[in-house]
């Protein structure tokens, strides 16, 4: 299903979704804006990849260094790899980006990955990507 093709979330998906206790349940309408952010997130995200693709490219095409000096050389070379590594976080973020959707759809969106704890859906508003809640988030930062 294509980004912009997903649905507006119902009020059953958005209550079936787990919450801290001392949250409020998920709306409909709050669970739709978390998808637009998303999906609107994955459509950035992929045009950013494709200039980036296309900025390797270009400087792949331009990579006959004859007469050139070493600064150059060196100059060009940052570049490219610069822009490979742009692509691969993006690629990356792009992959969170999805999960999130599906987790959305197939109803774990919410649920900690590390330990089966919600997430918090305040987190979730503020960060749509997060897979960890904040104790194994910052246990994973501490390691």
């Amino acid at each position: 299903m294509a980004d912009d093709e997903r649905p507006e979330a119902t009020e059953a998906v958005a209550s079936a979704l787990v919450v801290r206790e001392d949250e409020d349940p998920w709306t409909a309408d709050e669970l739709t804006e978390v998808q637009q952010v998303l999906a609107t997130e994955s459509g950035r995200l992929r045009e950013e990849i494709e200039e980036a693709e296309a900025d390797i490219a270009d400087l792949l095409r331009s990579g006959d260094t004859g007469g050139e000096d070493q600064a150059d050389t060196g100059s060009k070379t940052f570049e490219r790899e610069h822009e490979m590594s742009l692509a691969a976080s993006h690629r990356e973020m792009l992959t969170q980006t999805e999960r999130a959707l599906t987790r959305i759809e197939n109803g774990t969106y919410g649920v900690c990955e590390s330990c089966g704890n919600p997430i918090g859906k305040a987190r979730l508003q503020a960060f749509p990507r997060a897979t960890l809640c904040m104790t194994c988030k910052q246990q994973q930062e501490r390691r």
